[in-house]
């Protein structure tokens, strides 16, 4: 087991950038009441667990 667990190259740019835009569309959705952010809400979350699952990848699994 590596002593650094924490996600690097690909995996944290996904996981950042799924988080800002989840964020940030979320915060859209309030202002404006537009239904069609839930969509970029929707594709930021997807982002995240992609970025999750390719460091849980990495690491074979474990913490």
């Amino acid at each position: 087991m590596r002593a650094n667990a924490s996600p690097t190259g690909l995996a944290l740019l996904l996981i950042v950038v799924g988080l800002l835009t989840a964020f940030t569309s979320i915060t859209a959705a309030f202002v404006t009441h537009e239904p069609v952010w839930r969509y970029l809400i929707a594709g930021g979350c997807f982002m995240q667990f992609i970025g999750w699952v390719v460091h849980g990848r990495r690491n074979g699994g474990r913490r």
